[in-house]
């Protein structure tokens, strides 16, 4: 009897002791779909970043701030994907993350500009105490348009223009439209107009201000304030250059600009000695060669006297309105040329495929230039292999997602295409472009996008966060310096928010 249990044993059971000590094995199937994730996971942008353990706990926890955050959302039937930044902000405001994510050192700024860095609530108190402040109150015309802030001296203001101070005095409606009119707002998603039209009347607005140095100087400092608020310790800004002027002195030279943001830069390091500024000299994709080498020429003279400021050079305006990068072939071939007469380098960091047409092809333009860093590229994933030479360059990408989805580029952010490049190894940093446009300060908002709509973890993060001082222009001292600051400011942020979730 004890043979014939044997047997079946032998028959039946020894299968199935197999099977069992199988269980751990992976089928062929199993094996590839793991080498499949490992293989892609080992292209991402961030395949490089090994976290520590706190790191590694602080991710579980956003993780699940988020996921609840979401069924939240999902359970008052908020349209979370289907909104426009306008009509999310409050709730964004509101959100547990979005408090995180105001202490988390942004490292730096690299794409903003000049006219777009500080609250417009702000401009307008400012602007009201000048006594030589006017508004232009009128219908647009050729030469201004309704909401024009401008200075003038008393007896020489334009038809049109009445003072700001007595105006919002006697009609205190008046600030909310000159609110409106100076920020930029996307309620819709699915309306589509000119938004290029928009935008730049914004800047018109306020373009009669921004030079007259007193104002010049309070708006700067308060600009650098924010951003500090915010825990951006570096900010890269594409600057237009005018000639700052007063009543009292008229115009003064167009080096001014620099010596004065010298001076603030002095002053804000009194609190906060970590922070740094470089100007990426801006000119426009509407002018011709003649007027871009002028320009040039211009931008390596400042550069050649104010290397540790100036930094670059860029072309800005609507690229579906603008010349094509291509078309400035003779002026980019002179760049060799004034470097060995000014004996200095300077860059280009060019604004290059933002737009939803694979017909602009700017992003090609600047693969065989000397371009360290592509602004927007939000078409770069049509073109595959321009794609992966900018990945085997090392080049940034500087992302800006809620200015894309403001100017009409990206409706819902999960599409963004930075999500492409992410994957592909590109590298890219989060930037706000021109938040005061927007109608918000900082880095928080554009950081808490990447969290909510491209899903990614404290790994993508701390990536994002260090390319933005890695792929700075300062120069390797700087950069070191730099570097020792944000990782001391990183892992006080980790711990803190650590305990602070427990």
């Amino acid at each position: 009897m004890m043979k014939k249990y044997l047997i079946y044993i032998s028959l039946f059971g020894a299968p199935l002791f197999w099977g069992q000590g199988k269980v751990t094995e992976k089928t062929a199937y199993q094996q590839n779909l793991t080498l499949s994730e490992a293989e892609n996971a080992a292209m991402a942008f961030d395949a490089d970043i090994k976290l520590s353990d706190e790191e590694i706990n602080l991710d579980k926890k956003l993780f699940q701030i988020r996921k609840q955050f979401l069924s939240d959302s999902e359970a008052k039937k908020i349209s979370l994907y289907n909104s426009s930044f306008n009509e999310l902000k409050p709730l964004i405001e509101s959100s547990r993350l979005f408090e995180i994510l105001q202490t988390m050192p942004k490292g730096g700024l690299l794409h903003t500009h000049s006219g777009g860095i500080t609250d417009v609530r702000w401009i307008i108190s400012t602007a009201r105490k000048y006594t030589e402040c006017y508004v232009y109150d009128q219908k647009d015309n050729d030469q201004f348009i309704s909401g024009q802030l401008a200075f003038f001296e008393k007896g020489k203001v334009p038809n049109g223009f009445v003072n700001l101070d007595k105006k919002l005095t006697s009609n205190p409606g008046f600030e909310k439209e000159l609110e409106d009119l100076l920020t930029l707002k996307r309620d819709n998603l699915c309306f589509y107009t000119n938004y290029w039209i928009e935008f730049e009347k914004r800047f018109k607005r306020i373009s009669l201000v921004l030079p007259y140095r007193p104002f010049f100087k309070e708006y700067y400092l308060k600009g650098f304030q924010d951003l500090i608020k915010d825990k951006v310790q570096h900010v890269e800004i594409r600057y237009i250059f005018d000639e700052l002027y007063d009543f009292q002195h008229g115009k003064y030279p167009l080096k001014t600009s620099i010596t004065d943001l010298q001076d603030i830069l002095k002053k804000v390091h009194q609190s906060d000695p970590q922070f740094t500024l470089k100007l990426i000299y801006s000119s426009f994709k509407f002018l011709d060669n003649d007027n871009i080498e002028k320009q040039l020429e211009t931008a390596f003279e400042m550069k050649k006297e104010f290397p540790d400021m100036i930094s670059g050079f860029d072309l800005v305006a609507d690229e579906a309105a603008g010349h094509h990068i291509s078309f400035f072939e003779k002026s980019w071939a002179k760049m060799n040329g004034l470097s060995k007469k000014y004996g200095v380098e300077l860059p280009l960091f060019l604004h290059a495929g933002e737009s939803n047409s694979i017909l602009n092809k700017n992003i090609l333009d600047v693969v065989p230039l000397n371009n360290k860093r592509i602004g927007h590229g939000l078409n770069l994933i049509y073109f595959p292999k321009t794609m992966e030479q900018i990945r085997k360059q090392d080049k940034l990408v500087e992302v800006s997602p809620l200015s894309n989805q403001i100017l009409g580029y990206v409706s819902d952010l999960r599409n963004h295409p930075a999500r492409v490049l992410l994957s592909n190894g590109v590298q890219c940093s989060i930037n706000s472009d021109d938040p005061s446009v927007y109608g918000y300060t900082g880095l928080s908002y554009d950081f808490w996008v990447t969290q909510v709509y491209w899903e990614l973890d404290v790994k993508a993060l701390k990536k994002l966060v260090f390319n933005s001082i890695n792929y700075s222009s300062m120069n390797d001292g700087e950069k070191k310096k730099a570097l020792t600051y944000l990782n001391q400011q990183w892992n006080d942020f980790v711990q803190k928010t650590n305990q602070k979730l427990n």
